[in-house]
């Protein structure tokens, strides 16, 4: 799912314009922007578009992104996923200092090799839980992308093989609960559909919000 250049070009407005709250009062210096370091949280279900959106934000900022799927502890680790998210890598960075985290490898099922996320002026993560409450105040912008059930378990099947079937519908309970209870969808600020149009966004301060 890639959005229209306009509407690339609004999120990427959005983010500048946003507070930075990662390393916010550290002194600027190698490696520590002035001003700190803004967090982009995209999250929304499996196969709704997250991964595509995440790569065309790193490349306009520029960003690094720090996927989900290399955090979760295969298809039960959604809940360890953003502890590892949290722990490893942002409230380092929120500190002032790079994160590093281990990529979990799903096909040997075991951890594999490690990965350093710098201090920089920005930062893309993006995956299944990922807007999680205990996020949202190192956060400059959450989006949310969806898209209806039946096209996003085509996507992951197609992805995945159809073996994947029953973990994919089981995963898609899980989220289901996890985004009920979190209010994601209630908390973005911008709010995607699977082909990239806008469904709501946030009013900026100042403005009205609008509705699509």
């Amino acid at each position: 799912m890639s959005v229209s250049s306009a509407v690339l070009a609004d999120l990427v407005a959005r983010v500048h314009d946003g507070a930075a709250h990662l390393g916010r009062g550290r002194p600027a210096g190698p490696g520590v922007p002035a001003g700190g370091s803004r967090l982009v949280v995209v999250d929304g279900p499996a196969g709704s578009g997250k991964t595509t959106l995440a790569a065309q934000l790193a490349t306009a900022l520029p960003a690094q992104v720090v996927h989900m799927d290399d955090l979760y502890e295969g298809w039960t680790g959604m809940a360890a996923g953003v502890d590892r998210l949290v722990e490893q890598v942002l409230a380092p960075l929120a500190a002032g200092r790079k994160g590093r985290y281990q990529r979990y490898d799903w096909t040997l099922g075991e951890y594999a090799e490690w990965h350093d996320v710098p201090f920089a002026p920005f930062l893309v993560v993006e995956g299944c839980g990922a807007g999680s409450r205990r996020v949202a105040g190192l956060t400059t912008l959450l989006v949310w992308v969806e898209a209806d059930d039946d096209v996003r378990l085509a996507r992951g099947l197609a992805r995945d093989g159809e073996a994947a079937r029953d973990p994919w519908i089981e995963w898609m309970a899980m989220e289901r609960e996890v985004y009920a209870a979190e209010g994601t969808v209630e908390r973005a600020d911008v709010v995607l559909d699977g082909l990239g149009e806008p469904v709501r966004w946030r009013a900026t301060p100042g403005a009205s919000a609008t509705e699509a």
